[in-house]
């Protein structure tokens, strides 16, 4: 076998990074050898091009394509890495808070780096270079150097020297003179990667900065969505705020202090076919009216825009932006495919429109997302080379190795996984070598010749895809059956009907045309109506039933390119708009429970999938069609890699690999992992588990309300505790101080903190820093710490009722800091000073900021939850996920399954709980997994939430919050006394009943764990009954004292009731 046969060698594992921190390594591949190795870093910003030097068939793909760099994407990866790390320094408060928000470690729905890096990148470039505020240190991109970009012009000319591509600029100049330039931004996201919730992230910024600074232009409160086609126009309308499955709440985008902000601003979302000027002669009645003129730039704008046209500028975002430019001449003698003309229309149709609005209201900036934001052939373009105004990338590869899509699986043909060169590059293996009589006029093999020679790929692909349904097919029950989709991608639909009648047995069959002497009696002679063409089914690819069509069981799929494109264009003239609308909502629903193209198991299309496919179930893909660059090759298939499941090894922290086998499509560029064809099911390769709430449970399902925060009124500034349970402390003897607590100083201070932030501090060693502080002083300082957040929580915005708090409220904190460190911080033989050290102060902060409550007894209103304004129930209802990991069937709970790795504490628990349900002591539970249920607490000054273990509901009607406990962490006793703060103002709350809280660390004893919380509930009732009972024995005898008869207690008995009853 030739050495410049083999492409690339595969690696183990592909995955090597977290898809929620910025990678820190990335596989390298020698370019003469294919050997991969792991490399330090993160890989820098490049692409492929290809070069004249064309070579033969046989020539590797590394021969034909040279890498060049980003260097503008380079320079701001280094800024925006280093503008994270000062804290988002010069950004708006309002923005720092988003940054934040999305940053957290702890989101319910965690954010993947590729996502915020994106946006962060377009704020830096809108927030501080065009705003011209210059950061401290020293840039890689200058003030100087980003001006300059934003008048389109190089500021580097002898150092960004593009060998094929257009120099880097911030700025699309339109070809017509008198046209405003377009501020310009893209962001290169691999498929899969997320770009409508970075498009949400956009939006969010805008319309929350805005809320928060009504009068600054600089933030839109109006924003244009377009993309290519009707399906993705559809999906997209979750970008608007009104929307019920909006992406704000599902993805938990802004934080709820900020929510009522997004209601503020408009969406608009259209697809580019909205953008195309009207016809300036139209046909009336069969008579031609001829317009006074094309629409103005103004006219055009408030035509489009409706309720969005203002006099301000708006933001853009091109989903899919690659369509989105201005074709450039083609050279003489290139002939453009039909394909080609149509793709330049739609770019210059896109494009011009954007230029109107642009003229009429200003364009504040504009944002392309897409995997691809190349030019492709025909764009008059050299091919593959990048948009000039490209960002921030994250590309297929890296996406791979973030484990963020599949796993493209290339076949071998021994065990070292060596890709087969047939397999691999199978439309060279077509071609090669055809005879006259097997060549189409142009050159281009004959359908049937390609089907013979691409026919033992497509039954051991088929094979394998086989392999996998029957492994999906036979999975337990619970298990995801949605079937695997194997896709065909074909070179031409004269191939993609050869195919499809070959895979699935079906084919159109025309009607007979009679001779016309047949009808010579009939009188008069009538034309007769041509008949349908009707479907034959039959046979299919032998040994693959599973994939054969018959009558209403169509599961193997052409797709007819013209008949979508005329749905996707919603063009009320389209012809037959009914089998359009039908196709594009099969396509659009593959692997769908419950919708059209739910029941797909393969697809036949023709160069590639469209875009707006978003099936996750794609598992199989045969290409039978030339590749010549890197580019078409991830443009063909990248839409087949989307994942199915999002969920992280608990152990490593990255997401397990998914995997595609792929023939006939030459990856070289990509890590892989290679499979040796017929080898039989992998491991890794097992079906996914599907964790949902059962309705014919509905008497199990659990709601509970979802704190965001809570309600501290403090009216008459009382306050109070109660020491003896809140959470101890315990100095570890290990500890080495670092930083202090406060800087040394004479008397006390009630106050503001430190200027410097939180607590104020010296770096001193250990003796010195005992010297020069005294224990009252840290107490003081605790003591003024909580004071701060109990102030700022009561008096949001209000300086001057804080100052009034503040000196009411520190005696009552001071006495509670001094129990608290009296009875509940064990010093464990050290120095009291210890104390006022970071780790151990900030602890005792937190604790006490959630202990502290309003005091009720002195009238003040007791601590109440502050609810999410969009979602403030949570439901059992909602879970509904699919899991690899092992699960155990459940009895007692709305929720089929509980997910927990085996011999697990989670399990344990499991077990016990429905044994305990059969008791009658439990009536039902939840497992917190996907369940979003979260408690908000603090920790060392920073916001995080609590994931408790279980929700379980006691026979005596009262909601238990258990967690079950076995190491001891830094956090755990933050979260427990959190998990207090919150049963407590629940509980005031008293909406969904009564709730209790309980750490479990035997789930062998959970059973007595429970008895004693029920033993002290009926107690506590109890005492309450009794001096309820108490207080109404004396209040009659003062009434019978006032001369109060058995008459007058009737009376005044009645007159409640009735008074109840009103």
């Amino acid at each position: 076998m030739p050495e410049d046969q083999i492409p690339i060698q595969p690696v183990e594992n592909p995955i090597l990074c977290s898809p929620y921190k910025e990678p820190d390594q990335h596989w390298l591949y020698d370019t003469k050898t294919g050997i991969p190795s792991k490399t330090p870093g993160r890989r820098p910003a490049s692409y492929w091009f290809k070069t004249e030097r064309t070579g033969g068939a046989q020539r590797d793909l590394f021969a034909e394509e040279e890498r060049d760099d980003l260097p503008l994407v380079n320079a701001l990866r280094e800024d925006v890495r280093r503008w994270r790390e000062s804290g988002w320094e010069n950004a708006s408060e309002t923005t720092k808070k988003l940054l934040r928000h999305w940053w957290r470690e702890d989101r319910g729905r965690r954010l993947f780096f590729c996502q915020v890096e994106a946006v962060e990148t377009i704020i830096y470039l809108r927030e501080i270079l065009s705003l011209g505020k210059k950061p401290r240190w020293t840039t890689k991109l200058t003030l100087e150097d980003f001006n300059t970009l934003a008048q389109g012009k190089n500021p580097r000319p002898d150092e960004w020297i593009a060998r094929v591509a257009q120099h880097p600029k911030l700025v699309d100049i339109p070809n017509e003179a008198g046209l405003k330039p377009i501020h310009r931004y893209a962001c290169k996201m691999a498929t899969g990667s997320g770009k409508t919730v970075v498009m949400s992230m956009l939006i969010a910024w805008a319309f929350c900065n805005r809320g928060t600074k009504p009068g600054d232009p600089r933030y839109p409160r109006r924003v244009l969505v377009v993309c290519p086609n009707l399906t993705i126009k559809e999906r997209l309308n979750v970008l608007r705020p009104g929307d019920p499955d909006n992406y704000y709440e599902k993805f938990d985008i802004v934080p709820s202090t900020l929510r009522t902000e997004l209601a503020k601003g408009k969406v608009l979302v259209t697809n580019w076919h909205w953008l195309a000027p009207e016809a300036e002669v139209q046909n009336v009645g069969g008579a031609p009216i001829v317009k006074l003129g094309a629409e103005s730039p103004e006219a055009f704008a408030r035509n489009r825009l409706g309720d969005l046209w203002d006099d301000e500028p708006l933001m853009v975002l091109n989903d899919e932006g690659h369509h989105a430019y201005r074709p450039a001449p083609v050279p003489e003698g290139v002939a453009l495919t039909a394909e080609e003309k149509a793709d330049r229309e739609e770019a210059t149709v896109w494009v011009s429109g954007l230029d109107k609005i642009n003229s009429a209201c200003g364009i504040g900036v504009c944002v392309d997302l897409s995997a691809t934001p190349f030019y492709l052939h025909g764009s008059g373009y050299p091919e593959g080379s990048p948009f000039p105004w490209i960002v921030s990338d994250f590309s297929l590869v890296d996406a791979i190795e973030s484990g963020i899509t599949k796993i493209p699986r290339l076949p071998a043909i021994d065990n070292t996984g060596r890709p087969d060169p047939k397999y691999f590059k199978l439309w060279d293996h077509i071609v090669r070598d055809l005879k006259p009589g097997e060549k189409l006029t142009g050159g281009k093999p004959k359908p049937a010749v390609v089907y013979r020679k691409a026919e033992d790929a497509l039954l051991t692909l088929a094979g394998e895809w086989k392999q996998k349904f029957e492994q999906v097919m036979t999975s337990a029950p619970g298990q995801d059956r949605t079937p695997p989709v194997m896709i065909v991608v074909c070179d031409n639909t004269d191939i993609a009907k050869e195919f499809y009648r070959a895979i699935s047995g079906e084919e159109t069959i025309e009607a007979d045309t009679p001779d016309e002497d047949e009808d010579e009696e009939e009188t008069p002679k009538r034309r007769k109506k041509k008949e349908k063409a009707k479907k034959h089914y039959g046979a299919g690819l032998p040994g693959f039933p599973e994939l054969w069509n018959s009558q209403g069981a169509e599961v193997t799929l052409r797709i007819d390119s013209k008949l979508l494109a005329s749905a996707e264009s919603e063009d009320p003239n389209a012809t037959k708009k009914e089998a359009a609308e039908e196709l594009r909502k099969i396509v659009s629903t593959v692997g769908r429970p419950g919708e059209a193209g739910a029941h797909i198991r393969c697809v036949v299309s023709v160069n590639m999938l469209s875009e707006g496919w978003d099936a996750n179930n794609v598992t199989h893909i045969l290409g039978l069609r030339a590749f010549h660059s890197q580019l078409l090759c991830e443009q063909v298939v990248g839409r087949g890699l989307r994942r199915m499941d999002y969920t992280p090894d608990p152990v490593t922290g990255l997401l397990t690999a998914e995997y595609v086998d792929i023939f006939g499509v030459p990856f070289s560029l990509i890590p892989f992992k290679g499979r040796e064809p017929g080898g039989g099911p992998p491991p890794e390769d097992r079906p996914k588990h599907e964790v949902m709430a059962l309705p014919e449970r509905k008497a199990f399902e659990i709601r509970f309300p979802v704190v965001e925060g809570y309600v501290v009124s403090l009216q008459r500034n009382a306050v109070t505790a109660d020491v003896a349970k809140i959470e101890r402390t315990k100095l570890d003897p290990w500890t080495v101080p670092t930083e202090a607590f406060v800087h040394p100083q004479v008397g006390y201070q009630i106050g503001h903190a430190s200027a410097h932030g939180g607590f104020g501090f010296d770096l001193v060693d250990r003796q010195k820093y005992y010297d020069s502080i005294h224990p009252q002083t840290i107490e003081f300082e605790i003591a003024r710490e909580v004071v701060r957040a109990l102030t700022e929580a009561a008096h949001p915005g209000k300086e001057r009722l804080r100052r009034e708090s503040r000196s009411t409220l520190f005696p009552q904190v001071l006495r509670i800091v001094q129990s608290y460190i009296r009875e509940r911080v064990d010093l464990n033989g050290l120095h009291p000073c210890e104390v006022g050290l970071q780790t151990y102060a900030q602890r005792i902060v937190g604790l006490l900021i959630a202990a502290i409550t309003p005091d009720d007894g002195k009238g003040e209103t007791p601590l109440l939850p502050r609810l999410n304004r969009s979602r403030p129930i949570g439901s059992t209802e909602r879970v509904h996920f699919k899991t690899v990991k092992p699960v155990q069937i459940t009895g007692a709970s709305h929720i089929n399954f509980v997910a927990c790795d085996t011999d697990s504490w989670e399990q344990a628990a499991m077990f016990q709980l429905e044994k305990l349900a059969k008791e009658g002591v439990v009536y039902c539970y939840a497992r917190n997994d996907r369940l979003e249920f979260n408690i908000p607490y603090e920790l060392y000054g920073n916001p995080h939430v609590y994931e408790p273990d279980f929700i379980v509901r006691l026979r005596n009607s009262v909601n238990v919050v258990l967690e079950i406990k076995g190491k001891q962490h830094e956090d755990t006793d933050a979260k427990h006394q959190a998990a207090k703060r919150w049963v407590s103002a629940v509980n005031h709350w008293g909406r969904l009943g009564e709730w209790d809280f309980l750490v479990c660390r035997d789930p062998q004893a959970l059973g007595e764990e429970f008895k004693s919380l029920v033993a002290a509930r009926n107690e506590r009732i109890r005492a309450v009954a009794a001096e309820l009972q108490g207080q109404a024995e004396e209040e009659v005898s003062r009434l019978r004292s006032l001369g109060w008869t058995q008459s007058d207690f009737a009376r005044a008995l009645k007159e409640l009731l009735e008074t109840r009853r009103g």
